[in-house]
């Protein structure tokens, strides 16, 4: 065999990694380095049959938010590996993969630093008054300044819902502005919370009523969907305020425009909402102590580059014999 037929049957035997169009370019480098795999880039806003098509000859998938269950399953007789770019994954059907063995695989760590940080960042942005601070200047309202004054966090008390790879990594940073940590995760023992420094608490709504900021860092599941109803926003301090960054519907939306309307509680922001991109006509955008971002706490140049390098190393360690076993969702798969 020459070279060139060498290579066109290299070329044929190279395995197929679809790959969205937006992952990072050292998540591409690494694929364009080996000779046994292929990437085929996709659109996000791939229409669901354009999607099928692509997945008939795939061995690998890494993919964003789009919903992924047994009709794409079905188009993908080949499919080994499905690779979630980031560490969330309730759009992903585990139980239909499960049962085909094919193992589901999260980022790790790889945007778990960022995501604490925008956590914090949104809480401080609510405190401080950020956005109303900016329109001060801009309006010529410099007078203004202290009709309503911002709040220190110094001394006052943070409740972390969840605590995985994201709270852990909240605590500390809440931890070093000297405030008082409380932690609510029933996955977690109480012993290891409090080993860590901080407070274990089981009762959420007694927690709820202490805090002066909460921080949801939780997964979305059947148990923690409207988690934050109208009943559980009640019990939050007149003052208090709320951040989401984990997923959209873990607080209720109408519950809070409610709360937020009337003032009986402090503030609030979402990075996540139920729908996305959330409405236009939104009520919630209407408000003055509510505070909005697109979906992107997880979302810094470093961090689009690591979950690149994640998803994409995933799926190849799936490929070569040796899978990531801590980055896998459904291990059992596995044996």
């Amino acid at each position: 065999m020459n070279t060139t037929d060498g290579a066109a049957a290299r070329g044929a035997n190279r395995k197929k990694l679809l790959l969205p169009t937006t992952m990072s370019r050292a998540g591409w480098a690494i694929v364009e380095a080996r000779d046994d795999v292929e990437g085929v880039p996709y659109q996000y806003t791939i229409a669901k049959g354009e999607l099928h098509r692509l997945l008939e000859d795939v061995a690998g998938v890494a993919l964003g938010v789009q919903p992924f269950s047994d009709p794409e399953l079905d188009a993908a007789p080949g499919l080994e590996v499905v690779s979630r770019i980031g560490v969330g994954y309730d759009a992903v059907d585990v139980p239909a993969l499960t049962r085909r063995k094919i193992p589901l695989m999260i980022g790790g760590t790889a945007n778990s630093v960022s995501v604490a940080e925008a956590g914090v960042y949104l809480i401080m942005s609510l405190a401080r008054r950020g956005a109303a601070m900016d329109a001060l200047v801009r309006e010529g309202r410099w007078q203004d300044r202290y009709k309503e004054m911002p709040v220190d966090l110094y001394g006052k008390t943070v409740l972390i819902v969840g605590f995985g790879k994201i709270g852990t990594r909240s605590a500390k940073r809440f931890a070093a502005m000297e405030t008082t940590v409380l932690v609510y995760d029933p996955y977690i023992y109480s012993e290891t919370i409090r080993g860590m420094g901080y407070e274990p608490v089981g009762d959420l709504d007694e927690a709820v009523a202490r805090a002066d900021f909460i921080t949801i860092h939780c997964p979305k599941t059947p148990e923690t969907v409207g988690m934050f109803d109208a009943a559980r926003l009640g019990r939050m301090k007149r003052t208090a305020f709320v951040v989401n960054t984990a997923r959209g519907g873990i607080i209720d939306e109408p519950a809070l425009y409610d709360v937020l309307r009337s003032n009986r509680i402090g503030g609030a922001a979402l990075d996540v909402f139920v729908e996305e991109p959330t409405p236009k006509d939104n009520p919630l955008l209407t408000l003055p102590n509510f505070i909005a971002a697109p979906h992107v706490a997880g979302v810094t140049r470093e961090a689009v580059d690591r979950m690149g390098l994640a998803a994409v190393q995933n799926i190849l360690s799936v490929l070569d014999g040796r899978p990531i076993r801590e980055n896998v969702v459904n291990p059992e798969v596995l044996d």
